[in-house]
């Protein structure tokens, strides 16, 4: 069949894009079919990757000062800068903030969604409404997680419905209510677009298939009589895709951490990862927060042992927003958790500006904390002025510390975000030891080894190349590239003098395997052992053996 190519305009370029490709009639094979738009349709794929990552670019920009708004309204105006200062400037948003993926934009739907939701709770009108109802849609078409937001929201609803004894029960119809607007107004709309010219049967089909092995057989068959009604068949395809994420989640994915290679997970997995990616600055001003504010609590409860039904209440009623933040965190971690899906710490991206608002409040209170008792005495005045300022400016010199030691360690770590540990597990060099995948070899130095086989190899030079990642080598390297894998043996019995391969594949060849985990002995590269380390690398994660 003769390929047709139809000539378009995205973002003002002229591109080629194939329409007749098999990949139309399969499943799930996006990846097929952006890997031959973007390498194999005389497209350029650097200026398409540029342009299409303007968009998370901004949205990065927007989160960034919708952090700073909220926490203008929770904290100050001053002490607003705190979170916000550690959210433009971590190693983890700064490595994702680019790439075209729903890990920002679901940290910023579900952050608005919560923000218009506690606020149409706190002042309920028809306008608040809407937007609460408008937001949630946006979250949940931004990404399939985002549907934790329906219990979390509940919940949060009933708990201000018992706090709030005379409008008892009202704001769960409310946020049903919500729910429905976001669904209807923004879910429905998109999802109607992108079923409008797929055939119906096909659409039963696929769906039939792709959710074939999903356990919960009732969901599944809704989901496929959904498909078939002409008019819940867009919502059949949002469904789709909520049950593809809850079978993938269940499912688990092969990962390679702590030395070990496994599909069934780990549940300590995303502690330590966070511990592991996240700034030594970053995580004592949490750690300090958070004991700041454990401490506070244990002391109310010590202090008033026989009113903590009381103090409880008292506590929701002041500190309502602070508690919904932390519930928030603390149900979508405990889901990350639970689930043996471990492939990046990303995954828990919509926690970490919650965990900053936090902190930046308790710290705003420990700085403002004055223990000293009421003066009597011009002398005992003098004194209390002294100790106060003393108090302010330690303290305060303590968080300026810590802020400068995050602006120099993360301009220590550009540009390579994405690889970045903290010292305590290898820094952006040796932290693949502990963990790989899009915690550190994501295919990103992939132009950074085409400049090294562009100063280091010959033009008719070979190089064997076993590359993991969203990248096309080939692209890059022409006719130098040698695609690679284990089972090939050693590049050197080919007269091939050089081997690149990627870290990942790398660390789950040499991993020792977990009970549950079965590795091919031909993927194991046994005998690239004999080669004590690699002779260079490309960027971070791509090692590179010179083959003597």
């Amino acid at each position: 069949m003769k390929e047709r190519v139809i000539t378009s305009k995205i973002l003002f370029q002229k591109v080629n894009f194939s329409t007749d490709k098999d990949y139309w009639n399969g499943l799930n094979e996006q990846w097929f079919a952006g890997g031959h738009f973007l390498y194999e349709s005389g497209n350029d794929a650097d200026l398409i990757i540029f342009l299409s990552r303007i968009g998370p670019v901004l949205l990065t920009l927007l989160l960034i000062l919708f952090i700073y708004y909220w926490s203008k309204k929770l904290i100050g105006r001053w002490w607003a800068f705190l979170p916000t200062f550690l959210f433009a400037f971590s190693p983890l948003v700064l490595a994702h903030g680019h790439y075209v993926t729903t890990d920002i934009g679901a940290t910023f739907g579900i952050l608005l969604a919560i923000y218009t939701f506690l606020k149409f709770l706190y002042y309920p009108s028809s306008k608040n409404l809407i937007i609460a109802g408008l937001a949630f849609g946006i979250a949940q078409a931004i990404k399939f997680s985002s549907i934790l937001l329906i219990p979390y929201l509940f919940l949060i609803a009933i708990i201000f419905s018992f706090i709030n004894p005379p409008i008892k029960f009202k704001y769960i119809g409310f946020t049903i209510l919500i729910m429905i607007i976001g669904y209807a107004a923004v879910v429905y709309p998109l999802y109607l677009l992108t079923t409008w010219d797929y055939p119906i049967e096909k659409q039963v089909a696929d769906t039939g298939a792709i959710i074939s092995g999903f356990k919960f057989t009732p969901l599944a068959d809704l989901n496929i009589w959904m498909a078939g009604n002409r008019i819940l068949r867009p919502f059949a395809e949002y469904m789709m895709g909520v049950l593809m994420v809850l079978q993938r989640s269940a499912g688990g994915n092969n990962a390679y951490f702590l030395g070990e290679l496994s599909s069934r997970g780990w549940w300590y997995y995303f502690p330590l990862s966070y511990l592991m990616k996240e700034s030594i600055p970053a995580l004592l001003i949490i750690f300090l927060g958070l004991t700041i504010g454990i401490t506070n609590i244990i002391k109310t409860i010590l202090q008033q042992i026989k009113n903590v039904p009381k103090k409880i209440w008292e506590y929701l009623n002041i500190h309502f927003t602070e508690f919904s933040l932390l519930a928030f965190a603390i149900i979508y971690w405990s889901s990350s958790i639970s689930s043996p899906l471990n492939i990046g710490v990303r995954h828990i991206l919509p926690t970490i500006p919650i965990f900053y608002i936090l902190a930046a409040g308790a710290f705003k209170k420990w700085l403002l904390i004055n223990k000293n008792p009421i003066p009597i005495t011009l002398i005992e005045k003098f004194m209390n002025q002294v100790h106060s300022l003393f108090n302010f400016w330690t303290k305060t010199f303590i968080i300026s510390a810590l802020l400068i030691w995050l602006l120099i360690e993360t301009s220590l770590a550009a540009p390579f975000f994405l690889s970045y540990f903290n010292e305590f597990a290898g820094g952006k060099t040796d932290g693949y030891e502990y963990i790989t995948d899009s915690n550190f070899d994501w295919g990103q130095d992939l132009k950074r080894f085409k400049l090294w086989v562009e100063n280091n190899l010959e033009p008719n030079e070979k190089i064997a190349v076993d590359y993991f990642g969203g990248g096309n080598p080939k692209y890059y390297l022409g006719s130098q590239f040698e695609p690679w894998w284990s089972a090939r043996g050693n590049p050197k019995d080919e007269k091939i003098e050089w081997l690149a391969i990627s870290v990942n594949t790398l660390q789950g060849a040499f991993a020792r395997l977990t009970p549950d985990f079965y590795r091919n002995p031909t993927d194991e590269y046994r005998w690239l052992q004999n080669y004590n380390k690699p002779t260079d690398r490309a960027g971070t994660s791509i090692f590179i053996y010179r083959l003597q």
